[in-house]
């Protein structure tokens, strides 16, 4: 069996375009999926696709750690995120062609079905006003659904530091929706990387009043020693990781011993198997894992196949419910929240294939991301802002063509 061709298709939703890819094989019929989905480089991810395209076209998807070798080590270039999501897109396609080809779930291909179903907790769910009343009423919401756990950035658009105000508002908020949903819900206070290690301190002391499972990414992910500072001083544990692109920098982490709470995101490790040796890797510390998944729905099936089949997972982030509607149209098998633990599919490879009907309706858009650091990227509505003076407003050639779909 031979990979013949990458496709590529970008989905417009509107806080953050989806990249799919296809992934063809000489095989009659036979093919992979896989998601390269970055904030506000999707068109970026898709050329670095076809561009590694003589890394992967003609090779046997089952040889996947060669594949992944010839995308990365063998092209000595680092090319962070970016590089590491169009890989990701890639080497999942690879293990979807594989459970496809053997009749067999990616989970069984990596150990066996661990657990039965995993715990959730939801993600997205406060697109709204930034007050104490609003994530109030919408954690209750999110509570109403059956979800026993759920994550929110209270911080607005805050860098660094906060003044007073901002300080007073953020706890206010936290403070709301721990009395919105009582004390046996979990919640995980999602920080952004936004902050100074003093200022992360400061908060972190006040947080412990609430109770979280965790604060995530108080500093920045590239100075590691300051986030294994924070985790030092303060008793909220400390989530991390989503931003890392390679096993080294887990290592690194790993060798503080201050940070037991792993959070690795499979498009910018790469893909499953690379995932799968950092929750290794975390076992090993004894540390547990949250795999990141703010992106599409095949990240989400990717990581529902990692998730069963790792026995130090701690819980899934799940958007799905709070993305736009038509998400759950834009595959055949959506993922399925029971009690507030998400089903397993059973099918081979992923388990989920794409409705390529239904992926032609939404079309790229250049305001399609999240800018985390404008006042009211809450509402996840994209920037809808005009571009500066002297920036060109023209889609690109083939930004209005129509997508190649399946038989084309």
């Amino acid at each position: 069996m031979r990979i013949t061709r990458a496709t590529t298709y970008i989905v417009g939703n509107p806080w953050k375009n989806w990249l799919f890819v296809r992934l063809d094989t000489d095989q009659d019929g036979l093919y992979g999926i896989g998601e390269g989905t970055l904030n506000a480089f999707a068109k970026t991810v898709e050329a670095a696709v076809h561009e590694m395209a003589p890394r992967y076209e003609g090779m046997d998807p089952f040889q996947v750690e060669t594949i992944f070798q010839r995308m990365t080590r063998d092209l000595y270039s680092e090319g962070g995120q970016v590089q590491m999501n169009a890989v990701a897109a890639i080497e999942v396609a690879c293990w979807d062609i594989i459970g496809k080809a053997t009749g067999r779930p990616i989970y069984d291909l990596l150990g066996g079905r661990y657990h039965q179903d995993l715990p959730a907790y939801a993600n997205g769910w406060y697109a709204g006003p930034r007050t104490p009343e609003s994530f109030a009423e919408r954690a209750q919401a999110v509570v109403a659904r059956g979800y026993k756990a759920l994550k929110f950035d209270p911080f607005g658009a805050n860098y660094r530091t906060m003044d007073p105000t901002e300080r007073h508002l953020s706890l206010a908020i936290v403070r709301a929706v721990r009395e919105a949903v009582g004390p046996e819900i979990e919640i995980m206070i999602e920080g952004h990387c936004r902050f100074s290690v003093a200022e992360a301190v400061w908060l972190g002391e006040r947080l412990a009043e609430f109770e979280p499972t965790w604060f995530e990414e108080p500093t920045h992910h590239l100075k590691i020693d300051a986030v294994a500072e924070v985790a030092r001083k303060v008793t909220v544990p400390i989530a991390t990781g989503e931003s890392f692109s390679s096993t080294h920098q887990f290592a690194e982490l790993l060798a503080h011993n201050a940070v037991h709470i792993l959070q690795p995101e499979p498009g910018s490790m790469g893909g499953i198997w690379r995932t799968r040796q950092v929750s290794a890797m975390a076992d090993a510390h004894y540390a547990v894992v949250a795999p990141h998944n703010a992106q599409g729905p095949i990240s989400t099936a990717t990581c529902l196949q990692l998730g069963a089949c790792t026995p130090n997972l701690l819980v899934q982030e799940l958007f799905d419910e709070f993305n736009v509607e038509w998400e759950r149209e834009l595959v055949d098998h959506p993922a399925t929240l029971v009690d507030g633990r998400i089903q397993l599919p059973e099918g081979p490879g992923l388990g989920v294939d794409l409705n390529w009907a239904e992926v032609a309706k939404h079309p790229y858009e250049v305001s399609n991301f999240l800018p985390l650091f404008a006042t009211g990227w809450e509402r996840r509505e994209g920037a809808r802002t005009a571009p500066p003076p002297g920036i060109a407003t023209a889609p690109a050639a083939d930004e209005t063509a129509a997508p190649v779909l399946p038989g084309d």
